[in-house]
């Protein structure tokens, strides 16, 4: 929704008795609910605990090689431009953001191959080669995915559900909708081909749900992609963070990197300021976290009672999956291997039973599926000259089970595996030609982002962990703080962090100087 800035409320934010608002951590998350908190009047700091802002979406360069250390992809740029629009500047002034087609590739181990593209007649092609019985089924999901889509994504995932009574308004739609189903069982319902229920429901795994536990409402993605397509940011995700930035300060807003956090301060009952593990205070009249909502709660409120979100309740949660992820390059294959393209799914033998190992036993599976991205087809400046660059992505368990995985011991074999398994199947010759490597296991997760049990995405995204059952945007807890990011509402992923920010917004009134009464801050 496009929202009209009052170029007097940015103003107002450059001046010092301006409301301080103070943003901990610098994921997209925490950028855009600065921008917000800018573009409504409040003098922001932002405090991150890493050398360089974007969080999961930021990268490192090896040796020439940029690589994005997280997501890849924006399937809903209208967010970022009604994000921009709310801080009176031009989105696609600021990132050069390229759609893809086709958006990504998935392969199968009998040799079979699904490529998927925004256009439907394309994609009814896709369909009819690999199953033609399936192709009414198809026609039945894309409907019953814009059905999901304007209820679950427009509607619910872009106001709070904080309240109780926002839930119990919405159970009758939820029942209609078949929430109650999983997404895979929903596939399941309308195509009997296992390579389209696969291609249909695999997409929670881009933000850590369970394709057979978490609700069919994740079926919207099909229509998502449809409608808005699927697109790169020349400079990748780093170049939207740094551009977020960039709006920040033009706002006046601080952004201080190597600042961790190490407590809110409360005071009466309310959020006054943090303390950095350096022993330095600052206050703030609110404070908004962009830190895993179970760092927020475990850690930063680790002095102050709790209600709802305790250490217990956190315990009791189920998490999402962690990653593997190995990033590398190449030299001298820029005109290799023409059939990996931007964006390849590889998939293992067992569907089912390997979700099953990553988020129910809890074991290091000897089968794997990979995501591969190669952004050097699209933007060649992310490599050397006639070199690429590559992740190669595995969903593994993350740290939390009763055995958890080694991984100082089990790091090297298993990036050999993932290698032999690109080699077989996407890159032959791929080590003849490799230059930079860098591995992240969960447990790089749970030390650079400061994730609970290495999780890669928070909280699972299951029905009963979704909505007003997730942490909510203004905490339970305290007063006068606020929560963003993947762990709250509406989720993980981009789509979800940006509106998480758009619900801060609604949640937070605008800024009034300090010393005149602040109506709606809770």
């Amino acid at each position: 929704m496009l929202t009209r800035v009052d170029p007097r409320l940015i103003e107002q934010a450059t001046r010092a008795d301006a409301p301080h608002a103070l943003v901990i951590g610098a994921g997209l998350g925490g950028l855009a609910s600065a921008m917000r908190l800018g573009a409504k009047g409040y003098r922001v700091t932002v405090l991150d605990r890493l050398d360089s802002p974007g969080g999961r979406g930021s990268s490192i360069t090896r040796d020439g090689h940029r690589f994005d250390l997280g997501p890849t992809i924006v399937t809903v740029p209208q967010l970022f431009r009604e994000l921009w629009a709310a801080c009176g500047r031009d989105f696609d002034a600021d990132v050069d953001l390229r759609a893809l087609d086709p958006f990504y590739e998935i392969r199968w181990p009998d040799g079979s191959t699904f490529t998927a593209r925004q256009d439907r007649d394309a994609m009814r092609a896709e369909v009819s080669r690999l199953s033609p019985g399936d192709l009414a089924g198809y026609d039945r999901f894309v409907k019953d995915s814009e059905a999901r889509y304007w209820f679950g994504f427009e509607d619910l995932g872009r106001r709070s559900m904080h309240r109780l009574v926002d839930l119990i308004k919405v159970l009758p739609k939820f029942a209609w909708l078949r929430a109650d189903r999983s997404v895979y069982a929903h596939a399941a319902g309308r195509m009997k081909d296992e390579r389209l229920r696969m291609a249909l429901s695999f997409h929670p795994l881009f933000i850590g749900g369970d394709p057979f536990n978490v609700t069919s409402m994740y079926a919207l993605v099909s229509h998502l992609e449809a409608a808005f397509g699927v697109h790169y940011a020349i400079g990748g995700v780093d170049a939207i963070a740094r551009a977020m930035v960039r709006v920040v300060e033009g706002q006046g807003g601080v952004i201080r990197q190597g600042a961790e956090v190490d407590e809110i301060v409360i005071k009466d009952g309310r959020a006054k300021g943090v303390r950095l593990t350096g022993g330095e205070g600052i206050s703030a009249d609110i404070v908004i976290s962009n830190a895993d909502a179970g760092h927020t709660y475990d850690h930063l409120l680790r002095n102050h009672s709790k209600r709802r979100w305790t250490t217990a309740r956190l315990k009791r949660s189920r998490w999402s999956m962690s990653l593997f992820v190995w990033y590398f390059g190449t030299q001298g294959t820029r005109e290799m291997w023409p059939d990996a393209g931007h964006h390849t799914i590889l998939n293992g033998p067992r569907y089912k039973g390997l979700v099953r190992d990553i988020f129910r036993r809890g074991v290091l599976a000897d089968d794997m599926s990979l995501y591969v991205h190669r952004p050097s087809v699209t933007d060649p400046g992310v490599a050397p000259t006639g070199g690429d660059t590559f992740y190669a992505l595995s969903p593994v368990p993350h740290l939390g089970h009763a055995n958890p995985v080694d991984w100082a011991a089990e790091a090297e074999p298993y990036r050999q595996k993932v290698q032999k398994v690109l080699e077989d199947q996407l890159l032959p010759g791929l080590g003849s030609h490799l230059s930079a490597s860098e591995v992240f296991t969960p447990e790089t997760f749970r030390d650079r982002y400061l994730s609970p049990h290495g999780a890669g995405f928070s909280i699972e995204p299951r029905i009963l962990q979704s909505a007003w059952f997730r942490p909510h945007n203004v905490s339970e807890e305290v007063r006068g703080l606020y929560l963003v990011g993947a762990g709250t509402h509406p989720g993980a992923g981009l789509p979800g962090v940006i509106s998480s920010a758009e619900v801060l917004a609604q949640l937070v009134p605008d800024a009034v100087p300090v010393g005149a009464p602040v109506g709606g801050l809770r």
